[in-house]
């Protein structure tokens, strides 16, 4: 019938290699829809290599796909080329039919160049909906039903994040469903990072290190010294929540708080921001008689606090490499009486 949409006679020939002729007046239009297409294709490219690789027990450097990918874009352009990306259609059907090394778009490449150069005719009457028919039929192997199931036992905003994300691409577009899931994850990130865990240490029996007291009811603090874990990095968002934290665990302390240790590991960056909390911070403790110490920060941090002036104003012997090691030296300091359960002694670990 006339009225099925057919495939039709494709273009005879190949194009020959030209120079892209771009005006003054494209190059915004055309900066703009590349960041669109990059966007896309990496979101497409990341998720469909992942899929496919985890599916079938390899793994894959996410470096090397993109890089062949922007190689295969730029040889694209001097041809008249579509921009290129892994496919989510064109993946699944490959798969579907057997597919299972890079030989397949060799073979695809080759077909098509001998359909373009001896049989453009071949395809003409090919309804298009028998195309859309086996895209769709490959492309729902994609749908991971167990991850969903995992994220709503396991973290139900990333099942949110999840269907927004398909919503958003169905209802608006593949580009501004993109954008939007992309805004909407990096805005949960920024809600986790605004007010992470934090804990209070303490040394709990039987147990290497210090621990949280709330997980460790029993665990027991030394007199006079505060051990706080910050579990994020500090910026601008968190940095006044982690100095009224700070204040308010002194405050609360049962004994009078002579020493206060950040247990830093965990903290992985500090912006300008939270480097002139945590000088206020030191000025404030010490109008009080508080010292301020830090232990296990990163070195890279470290360097970091150098460059704001930190260390110097703090004191380069108030950074510890462990909690054991700054429990020992408050202990020395201050000639505190407590009891560790191993040995008798606070452990260095």
């Amino acid at each position: 019938s006339s009225d099925v949409a057919v495939v039709g006679a494709v273009p005879r020939g190949l194009p020959l290699p030209s120079l892209p002729r771009v005006g003054a007046d494209d190059l915004l239009p055309l900066f703009v829809s590349a960041i669109g297409i990059a966007l896309v294709s990496f979101a497409e490219t990341s998720v469909l290599s992942r899929t496919v690789a985890a599916r079938n027990g390899y793994r894959v450097d996410s470096s090397r796909e993109l890089f062949g990918i922007g190689l295969a874009n730029f040889a694209a352009g001097f041809f008249q080329g579509f921009p290129i990306s892994s496919s989510s259609s064109r993946t699944p059907v490959a798969e579907s039919a057997g597919s299972r090394t890079q030989v397949t778009g060799v073979v695809g490449a080759l077909v098509i160049t001998l359909l373009l150069v001896a049989a453009p005719g071949l395809m003409r009457n090919l309804p298009t909906t028998a195309l859309a028919a086996v895209v769709i039929a490959a492309a729902i192997r994609l749908v991971d039903v167990r991850s969903l199931r995992v994220f709503w036992h396991v973290r139900r905003t990333d099942l949110a994040l999840s269907l927004l994300a398909f919503l958003a691409v169905a209802s608006i577009g593949v580009l501004q469903g993109i954008g939007l899931a992309v805004a909407v994850s990096i805005l949960d990130f920024l809600r986790r990072a605004w007010r992470p865990h934090d804990a209070v240490l303490g040394r709990a029996h039987a147990v290497k290190g210090y621990h949280d007291v709330e997980r460790y009811p029993a665990a027991k603090q030394v007199p006079g010294l505060v051990l706080y874990r910050w579990d994020a990095p500090l910026f601008f968002a968190n940095a006044e929540l982690f100095r009224e934290r700070v204040i308010e665990l002194v405050d609360g302390s049962a004994t009078p708080v002579k020493w206060v240790v950040i247990a830093a590991e965990p903290i992985t960056d500090v912006d300008t921001t939270a480097a002139e909390m945590l000088q206020e911070l030191e000025v404030e403790l010490a109008v009080r008689g508080i010292e301020l110490a830090v232990a296990e920060m990163k070195d890279p941090v470290k360097d970091r606090l150098k460059r704001y002036g930190l260390v110097k104003r703090i004191g380069a012997e108030r950074f510890f490499p462990t909690i054991g090691v700054a429990v020992k030296a408050y202990r020395e300091t201050n000639a505190v009486d407590f009891t560790d359960w191993e040995e008798g002694t606070i452990s260095q670990d």
